[in-house]
């Protein structure tokens, strides 16, 4: 019988994912599979020259891959065990939120909020945006950042990456990212969001009008199309002493 990480770890799958740096692909595919669920809080990772044979590199890449994934909080080696799954509830272990359809997980936009863009261009893709979107080092990427407030308070700063395909003029967008996509016929059908309290530090903490280093919320989010093309990268920072967010979610039957 095949190990599961045959499956998660096919090399045509892997090396389709872009044309960055091979353990940052690496990197992003199994952590994919830890937030996705497939692998799960507690499972032992196989030995490195197991998944240096599956995925088709070298040693070397994958311990990379694994100390940023350590680094990361999402793996956690035990000495004389080996090195396993670290999935706290921030990383969304739970089952329910695996289940999870997301349709939108920005700041909720009430009549005392409002949106104050800083950025909206096109762009040389970062080596994460081009893994994590399956971009080529040649394209362009939409990248958007706001901040958003709330009794003009800024709440969060928010950071969201799309292909230059899906968004060539991202001067003309002027709502959430996902009520955008959705009007262009390109609304994501699923997410994988990742939740993690850290201090926030410069230039974060200034636009949010805070002395850092302060304590924080940070929530990265990778958006997929029904064909399971990842169509939106988002990083958002909220103040830890801010008014909250709001997501919703809309729940598969299985």
């Amino acid at each position: 019988m095949a190990h599961p990480f045959a499956g998660i770890l096919l090399p045509e799958g892997f090396r389709s994912r872009g044309t960055g740096p091979l353990y940052l692909r690496l990197r992003q595919l199994l952590k994919e599979a830890i937030l996705s669920g497939k692998l799960n809080h507690g499972d032992a990772l196989i030995p490195e020259r197991d998944l240096a044979s599956y995925a088709g590199v070298s040693r070397v890449t994958v311990r990379k891959t694994v100390e940023s994934l350590v680094d990361e909080g999402l793996l956690v080696r035990r000495r004389g065990a080996g090195t396993f799954v670290e999935c706290t509830p921030l990383n969304v272990g739970d089952p329910l939120c695996r289940s999870a359809q997301l349709v939108d997980a920005s700041p909720r936009q009430r009549a005392n909020s409002r949106v104050q863009w800083l950025e909206r261009g096109l762009f040389q893709p970062t080596s994460d945006e081009i893994i994590t979107l399956g971009l080529s080092a040649h394209s362009r990427v939409a990248r958007l950042t706001c901040l958003h407030f709330s009794n003009d308070e800024p709440l969060a700063l928010e950071r969201s990456s799309v292909s230059a395909d899906v968004i060539p003029d991202p001067l003309r967008v002027n709502s959430s990212i996902h009520d955008w996509l959705r009007g262009i016929n390109a609304g994501p059908v699923r997410a994988i969001q990742r939740l993690t309290v850290r201090s926030i530090k410069k230039p974060d903490a200034c636009w949010l009008g805070l002395v850092p280093p302060a304590a924080g919320l940070s929530v990265e989010r990778v958006s997929y199309l029904s064909s399971g093309r990842a169509i939106e990268f988002t990083r958002s920072v909220f103040r830890g002493d801010g008014d909250g967010f709001v997501s919703e979610f809309e729940f598969s039957e299985s």
